[in-house]
Formats: structure tokens, sequence, C-alpha cells
């Protein structure tokens, strides 16, 4: 009997010890399998993990590249939507005051964002890139135009009006150069200012660097000194986005390894480059966004392909702000 009752006894013990291994083995692997998870998740941006509709609201210049990267961010995440609406920086700050929704924003400057900011729009911003503005003029330079200077007195110069990013970016320029700038017109935005020297309507428009790479075949860029005059992109969730999840992972996917080689590729410059001496000459782009917003920068996944834009065509017609130094 008694040795019956200890054999039980030990019994008893074993099973227990075999059952606590058990389950130690089975939370260490649970522990480590939402860690692998975790690592994953954060690796590829958040793939998988954004659905539904995404709105975003940005800069003119920045069409090709978003629309790239939204593209391949659909891919990435099935069950996404992405829609763009790509208009001067300004005219985007205005629509947010006026109701339109939207769950990120993203400016051609700076000084634009800081009006969303101000009117409580936005929340956390992130620097994301930089464009310095360039001249350009129709294919064989008809006006022989020299860069900015007195070579501009008899041509028909268009540029952005000021209030637009690319507007102000085009005074600080003339600033610099200690010239008047006497502009036939003024437009809205910066690819209007492209498409008007594209069709031979102007003989010279300041525009971004970007503007002369998407143009590339159909003008020609004068080489010209920017005079440290740079615009700085911040981007950011709206104050009330209907998508917060798919708006971060947008923003990820912006400030990602993959999505800054997208952008330079277009022509854009690191976030916080104080611009290339010589806008006429390429500017490289990459790297990680630095800033500070309440946005993960955390690079995800990259996207990379055109996406679903909805809105208008082109370039953007912001302006930039002209920064005379990296900010």
């Amino acid at each position: 009997m008694g040795i019956t009752r200890r054999a039980a006894i030990a019994a008893v013990s074993l099973l227990s010890a075999v059952s606590l291994a058990a389950c130690g083995g089975s939370a260490s692997n649970s522990a480590t399998g939402a860690a692998s998870g975790a690592a994953s998740a954060s690796a590829s941006g958040g793939a998988g993990k954004a659905t539904g509709e995404l709105k975003v609201l940005a800069a003119a210049s920045l069409k090709a590249s978003f629309t790239e990267i939204g593209t391949q961010l659909e891919k990435d995440n099935p069950g996404l939507h992405v829609t763009f609406d790509f208009q001067g920086s300004q005219t985007l700050v205005s629509s947010l005051s006026e109701g339109n929704a939207a769950d990120v924003l993203a400016t051609a400057d700076e000084p634009t964002m800081n009006k969303a900011v101000e009117q409580k729009l936005v929340g956390e911003r992130t620097e994301f890139a930089t464009n310095v503005p360039t001249l350009v003029v129709p294919k064989g330079n008809p006006a022989n135009v020299k860069g900015i200077d007195s070579s501009l007195d008899n041509a028909k110069l268009v540029v952005c009006v000021e209030t637009a990013p690319c507007g102000n970016a085009a005074k600080e320029l003339a600033k610099a150069y200690n010239v008047t700038l006497n502009p036939v017109s003024e437009e809205q935005k910066v690819t209007d200012v492209r498409t008007k020297v594209e069709s031979g309507e102007a003989d010279a428009g300041v525009v971004y660097k970007t503007d002369a790479v998407a143009a590339k075949d159909k003008v020609d860029e004068v080489t010209i000194d920017n005079k440290g005059v740079v615009n700085h992109y911040p981007i950011a969730q709206t104050a009330k986005p209907s998508n917060p999840e798919a708006a971060q992972v947008f923003i990820n996917a912006i400030t990602s390894k993959s999505g800054q080689e997208i952008l330079a590729k277009y022509g854009f410059g690191k976030p916080g480059d104080a611009g290339s001496a010589s806008a006429g000459a390429s500017s490289s782009a990459g790297g990680a966004a630095t800033a500070s917003t309440g946005a993960s920068t955390g690079a995800s996944a990259a996207p990379s392909q055109a996406s679903t834009a909805e809105g208008t065509s082109g370039p953007e017609t912001d302006k930039p702000t002209a920064e005379t130094t990296a900010p």
C-alpha cells in the first residue's frame, strides 16, 4: 500500500514536470513567433496590414513618385485602395480647412505645412524630401536664355503665383540674384508653368528640378546656381484620418529606403539636404527621412510603382518655399 502510494505520488510529480516543461516550451515558442511576426511586419513596412480606402493630398510635383509608391503599396496590401489629389500645396491646405476629407497631407514646403499645423488640420509631420528651383526653356532655347539674368528681359517668362511654394522659390531666387523678374503670367501650380514652356507658349519658366527631370524630352534645362534656395517637403496624417492605420503605412513607405530611392529617381533630394549648388546637376536622394513626426518613420516595405492617381495630372503646382539653408 505504501509502495503503491509512493509510486502514485512519483507519477503525479513526473506528469507535472512534463506538463510544466511543455507549457514553458509553448510560451517560449509563442513569444518567439510573435517577435518574428512583428519583425516581419516591420521589415515589410506594414505590408498586409493596411486595408480600405486611403486618400492622400499631395503637392503636384509629387505626382509621378507618389503614384509609383502608391501602386506598389496596393500590391503589398491586398484590400487597400489609394487615391490621390495632386494640387498646389496652398490649394490643398485650403481644401482641408474647408472640410475636404483626407488621411495624409504632403506639401512642397514647410511654411505651407505650418499653416495646416496652425489650423490644427494635421498631426506631427516628417520631412521626406527636398527640391530646388531651376530654369527650363523650350527645346533648342529659341529665346537664347542664359540664366537668371538680363537674358530674361525680352523673354516670355512664366512663374508660379507667389503664394505657391514654387512661386515663393522663384521670388527668393530673384532676390538671391539681385534681379527683378517680369513674368508674362503667374500660374497656380508648377505643372502649369512647365506645360507653357513645353508648348512654346513661354520662352522660359522657373520650375523645380523634378519638373526638368520629368520633361527632359520636351524642354531644355538651363544650368543655374540655386543660391541655397531649397524646398523641404513634409508629410503628415491629417487631424481626423478615416484610415489612420493605412495612413501610417503610407508614410512609412515614403520614408523607407525603397520610397526614398523612387523619389531620388524623379529628381528629389534627401530630407534635410541643402541642395546642390548647381540646379542643373542631377540631384541624388535616398536615405531616410529625418524629422519630427509623430508618424513613425520606421522603414518598411518600400513600395514602388504607379498607383491609382486621382486628381490632376502632372507635377505639382506647389511652390517650393525657398528656404535658403537646409533647415
